[in-house]
């Protein structure tokens, strides 16, 4: 889920702090992408005549056809993709998996009625609903992203905090996801819509944390107090409490111990037993790596190695994967070359400006400011 509304509440209030960009604008960025979200769209999106796409025994293989033709785009726009996978759950967590786990029974039981009744909208419909990612998913995507030589990363806990915590150690540029909380985590750039298909024409949306504080006027912790009232994966929310109301109850008291304070619960009722203080805990010290220690490395694709694992065992296309793992291979070849602004940094000079004047008969003449800014090399 994210935060609930949040990505309104930012466009509404701070929408200096959203950009819009092509694909090609993050030649040479190192992006850190939520896996599982990645697969989810993946097998939501790749399918054939309404379904899934599956080998001949039956196993679905859109997350593995979306994450090698969606990274192949990725490389041959010059980006330096990592994939995140999700650990554990936080057990504050464990109400909103039960929650998700009834809307999946309760769906299960629309589509059989829909499928009875013959209605095929219904059915496609219901059938996104019941779409979720397995640790079998999880397991096949890694295999073929070593296959590919792409970097992926095993976070103990929440992928979104991991990726957030390599944004903000400069490990990454960006984290990569539909899921919001990630700025609640602190990631400073937060990307959406990277790994759409080309075919749906959108650009990437690029979201800036630090401009998002400052136009919505509010401060690290109050913000993460604001995504706890909206509505996260690890509490519940007060009654009665929409967006509005919530980012006035923050603005005028900063905090939500403050809220409950002052707040008439008799009108809007906290949750019992409300476990805010250990929701925000969970946001400003989540359980990561320590982003220091992580050694990222992208390395040659086995070209044979997919063809066996693709084509063998998944039985996709020969031809097709050889392709792609040309593609792939001379995007390699061909991006190397950084971004400007990775090998330079304008930095002050260290000489203070100097003025000539000169006196002639009473007269000044200026002369030109002898200092300024220059390129520095700084390889990174």
């Amino acid at each position: 889920m994210g935060i609930l509304g949040l990505s309104k509440v930012i466009a509404d209030l701070a929408p200096a702090a959203i950009k819009e960009q092509q694909l090609k604008h993050y030649f040479g960025r190192k992006i850190a992408i939520d896996a599982s979200m990645s697969l989810y769209q993946f097998l939501i999106a790749v399918r054939s005549e309404g379904a899934q796409l599956t080998s001949a025994d039956g196993e679905t293989t859109s997350h593995l056809m979306g994450t090698f033709y969606r990274t192949i785009r990725l490389v041959e726009n010059g980006v330096k993709p990592i994939y995140v996978f999700d650990g554990k759950p936080p057990n504050l967590k464990s109400g909103e998996l039960e929650k998700r786990t009834v809307k999946r029974e309760e769906a299960q039981k629309a589509l059989e009625a829909a499928e009875e009744a013959g209605n095929v909208e219904d059915v496609e419909k219901f059938n996104r609903r019941l779409v979720k990612v397995t640790t079998h998913h999880a397991d096949e995507a890694r295999q073929l992203l070593t296959l590919m030589g792409i970097p992926y990363i095993n976070a103990p806990c929440e992928a979104e905090a991991q990726c957030a915590a390599m944004v903000k150690a400069g490990k990454v540029f960006a984290t990569a996801t539909e899921d919001m909380d990630a700025l609640t985590f602190g990631s400073n750039i937060l990307l959406r819509r990277l790994t759409f298909s080309e075919a749906r024409k959108m650009p990437v949306q690029e979201i800036h944390f630090d401009r998002v504080l400052t136009d919505m006027g509010l401060s690290k912790d109050e913000f993460i107090d604001l995504c706890i009232l909206l509505g996260c994966d690890y509490t519940g929310t007060i009654k009665g409490i929409g967006p509005k109301r919530a980012i006035d109850l923050i603005k005028t008291h900063h905090s939500l111990e403050e809220i409950l304070k002052h707040l008439d619960t008799k009108k809007y009722t906290p949750p019992e037993d409300w476990n805010y203080k250990e929701a925000r805990a969970l946001f400003i010290e989540p359980e990561v790596m320590n982003p220091d220690e992580i050694d990222l490395k992208w390395n040659e694709p086995d070209e044979e190695g997919l063809v066996q694992y693709l084509c063998g065992d998944k039985q996709f296309s020969e031809e097709r994967i050889r392709n792609g793992v040309k593609k792939l291979k001379k995007a390699r070849n061909t991006s190397t070359q950084g971004r400007l602004d990775s090998f330079f940094t304008i930095t002050p000079s260290s000489t203070p400006t100097k003025r000539k004047v000169e006196q002639k008969g009473g007269s000044s003449k200026k002369g030109k400011a002898a200092g300024g800014s220059k390129f520095r090399g700084k390889p990174k």
